[in-house]
């Protein structure tokens, strides 16, 4: 009868050994690769995936639009209380003073977000980043909307230039609280804090109307 030895006991114990191997074996503790429904790149929850890189860039370009529309208010809301404390425009200058401080004011920020993206990207922007830009800048055309549309109104006759700018300027103040809120409730932001920060919004522009109205220009 053969004898039997304690490494040949030990031997028949031992687990099988894994043939894929340990480098495989650990490959495969990971999770699927890149096709499967856990790699970073197939829409989970891991945070280079889309469902988190794409709220996050639509709160950025929110946050963009809202910076636009906010910068876009208080300079129309500057020109535009001067048009009334001055008392000496007619609508033709005011059409020509609201239209050219909105365009100037924004081809020269999409002439700097231009710039800005062809010195970090070395091209200019193109397709959807050119969209993108559009659609953070497009507040700065939409600021003159409403006191274009007030300036039509005095020129029918149903009220004077200066009561149509001073109505223009309340109605900016009540958009840029709006605007600002609503976006702040997209943004994520609590609904308090999304209050404060249209209220903080429309005291700042509500400010540089008083400083306009005291300085008389």
């Amino acid at each position: 009868m053969p004898d039997s030895t304690p490494g040949d006991d030990a031997g028949a114990q031992r687990p099988p050994r894994d043939a894929d191997g340990p480098d495989d074996a650990a490959s495969a503790s990971e999770g699927p690769g890149p096709g499967g429904s856990d790699s970073p790149g197939s829409g989970g929850s891991d945070l280079g995936g889309p469902a988190f890189t794409q709220p996050i860039l639509a709160n950025v370009l929110l946050k963009e639009r809202l910076k636009e529309r906010v910068y876009a208010t208080i300079t129309m809301l500057a020109v535009v209380v001067s048009l009334a404390v001055g008392g000496t425009a007619d609508h033709g200058d005011a059409v020509w003073s609201i239209l050219g401080t909105s365009i100037g004011v924004w081809l020269a920020t999409f002439v700097a977000d231009q710039q800005a993206h062809r010195a970090v990207a070395h091209r200019y922007a193109r397709s959807e980043e050119f969209r993108q830009m559009l659609y953070t800048s497009s507040p700065l055309l939409l600021s003159a909307v409403g006191p274009l549309v007030f300036t039509g109104v005095s020129a029918l006759g149903l009220m004077s230039l200066p009561v149509a700018m001073y109505i223009a300027c309340g109605l900016d103040l009540a958009e840029l609280f709006v605007w600002s809120t609503v976006t702040g409730l997209r943004m994520g932001e609590g609904r308090l804090a999304a209050l404060l920060a249209g209220a903080a919004d429309m005291v700042i522009g509500f400010g540089i109307v008083m400083v306009k109205v005291i300085g008389g220009h």
